[in-house]
């Protein structure tokens, strides 16, 4: 990757909880993350992030506030990525796409994995 990649990301919360995927590809395989993926070009920040959520988890989300941005430079690659809060206004999660992650958690705001 020559210039940085714009990604996206959703911190969803439910009742306290923190919902997490656990990478399996790099960057960050083996690592819990907050779900998100790739900013498409033309596509608007917020439609991503409800894109990736609904591709990578089943549901629909609502996005509540931006929250900040992370900025990732590892394994060769820079990415930055805006993040959302969010909640689940549709479905419930289910590892939609095993490629990509080993499976999720709902994990305590004061005890992540």
């Amino acid at each position: 990757m020559n210039a940085p990649g714009v990604g996206c990301g959703a911190a969803i919360l439910r009742g306290g909880r923190l919902l997490l995927v656990k990478r399996r590809k790099p960057p960050e395989a083996g690592c819990w993350n907050l779900p998100g993926g790739k900013v498409d070009f033309g596509e608007r920040v917020a439609d991503a992030v409800k894109r990736e959520i609904a591709e990578e988890l089943g549901v629909a989300i609502a996005l509540t506030r931006p929250l900040g941005y992370v900025e990732m430079i590892v394994d060769g690659q820079h990415w930055l990525s805006p993040i959302y809060v969010a909640g689940i206004v549709a479905g419930e999660p289910v590892n939609a796409e095993p490629e990509k992650h080993d499976g999720f958690v709902w994990a305590a705001l004061d005890d992540p994995p």
